[in-house]
């Protein structure tokens, strides 16, 4: 018995695991080594891949591309700065959910009218459904700040009745990496539970999908939800970093970005399209270092020959190198 115990082979699940626990392990050191600016970056970096993780739910899972990811990250920090400019003492966990409801009202009121068409028209309906959020932004100069947008205090680590601390530079970067990581996880569950094998079956046939007796339409309502949701927890935590909100981040320009992540990253896998979002940021700061107000045209190269070369992305090309 020992000796068939010790021959059974390991569960394809611990190396994924072992690569995991490096990696956070990785990360949650990297303010310890890092300089300032590089700590700071390598946070932006995890709020931009909890982004593009979110809008994998729709890209690479249900098989919807979104140009109107913007509006939920971008609801997100107004509904943050909303909670912290109107509470006093400011308050995480009220920026947090007043940043969530923000995101999700806008998601419900998306998801009820896109999702009632297809392929390019549901990317279009995103897309003017965040121009009409931004417009709305931009000019509600009372309320938004209008171009100047908002600033706020940074609301302190708190646990109402228990204690209250202030963020520190790697306190933040910590809290944001447990909320990334957390935020992977259960949509990892998600995307392999029976529901997510349905989005699944709507991003290979939808169709048949409808065919079998699935309510097509609510679950692209849901996963249209849902992925607004984890969007305006991205907006919230920028928001939290930085202490401003503006109306530049509603512009679909940063849902062109999140498109581009999943792309470079690898759709259909939460952890493409973080290794995406690394990937796009990093070459756009060091190729900006280097060419200055054209740093956009080496990145468009590689962004252009990776789409023809890498079509799977950096993980799927990962992926048949390691299965050789």
């Amino acid at each position: 018995m020992t000796a068939s115990i010790a021959a059974r082979p390991r569960s394809p699940a611990a190396p994924y695991w072992t690569g995991f626990a490096v990696v956070v392990a990785l990360l949650v050191i990297a303010p310890l080594v890092l300089p300032p600016f590089w700590q700071r970056f390598a946070t932006e970096i995890l709020i931009w891949g909890l982004l593009a993780m979110s809008s994998d739910i729709l890209i690479g899972y249900t098989g919807m591309v979104s140009f109107g990811h913007s509006a939920f990250f971008g609801l997100g920090m107004y509904g943050a700065a909303a909670a912290l400019l109107t509470i006093k003492p400011p308050s995480l966990g009220l920026a947090v959910l007043y940043g969530l409801v923000a995101a999700a009202g806008a998601a419900v009121f998306v998801a009820y009218f896109a999702t009632r068409l297809r392929d390019i028209y549901f990317a279009i309906s995103t897309l003017v459904f965040s121009q009409i959020f931004y417009v709305i932004i931009f000019t509600w100069t009372e309320v938004t700040g209008g171009e100047n947008g908002l600033t706020f205090r940074q609301p302190p680590f708190a646990i109402p009745g228990l204690f209250s601390v202030p963020f520190t530079r790697n306190g933040l970067h910590w809290f944001v990496l447990a909320v990334v990581a957390l935020s992977y996880l259960l949509l990892r569950r998600i995307t392999q539970s029976p529901f997510g094998m349905v989005l699944q079956s709507i991003r290979e046939n939808e169709p048949r999908t409808r065919a079998i007796g699935y309510h097509v339409e609510r679950y692209k309502i849901v996963a249209v939800m849902l992925s607004g949701l984890f969007a305006g927890l991205a907006g919230v935590l920028y928001a939290i970093q930085n202490k401003f909100a503006a109306p530049d981040f509603v512009l679909f320009l940063i849902s062109g970005e999140t498109v581009i992540f999943n792309v470079m990253g690898g759709m259909g896998t939460l952890v493409g399209p973080v290794a995406g979002a690394a990937f796009f940021l990093l070459m756009k700061e060091v190729f900006s270092r280097v060419f200055y107000e054209y740093y956009l045209i080496p990145v468009g190269v590689i962004f252009t020959l990776m789409v023809i070369f890498l079509p799977q992305g950096l993980l799927g090309f990962l992926r048949r190198r390691l299965n050789q």
